[in-house]
């Protein structure tokens, strides 16, 4: 994995947080609903950065359990094995994709709605 570091620059003004810069990226704000798991999975072609950015959200990585608080953060490196999970309130996290990113990378190891196994292109099972 590359080795990627949030770069804060205090400004006059408060400061800012650089996550990427000129990297192939993808960023999304990932909503995930109280009480919802999203798939046990991992990713061959990308490495994720995820940073909670509203309520806590319950974090597995390789069987490991963690809470992320509000402004907390988390790197996946390729082929990790990982899972996010709504807590008492609906949270926020903020993911950043490193790489190709394709929805179709994505082996599922564990699916609440039935969704295991490896997803495939073109159709085909």
């Amino acid at each position: 994995m590359h080795d990627r570091k949030t770069f804060v620059l205090n400004k006059p003004w408060g400061k800012y947080e650089q996550f990427t810069l000129n990297e192939q990226s993808t960023v999304k704000i990932l909503t995930v609903n109280a009480g919802v798991r999203l798939s046990y999975q991992s990713h061959n072609h990308r490495e994720e950065f995820w940073k909670c950015i509203k309520n806590s959200v319950k974090v597995i990585i390789d069987d490991v359990e963690v809470i992320l608080k509000d402004n907390e953060e988390i790197r996946l490196p390729k082929g990790c094995k990982h899972r996010l999970i709504g807590l008492e309130r609906e949270g926020k996290v903020l993911e950043i994709s490193f790489g190709a990113f394709d929805e179709e990378d994505i082996i599922r190891y564990e699916d609440d709605f039935g969704r295991e196994g490896t997803t495939n292109t073109g159709g085909t099972s």
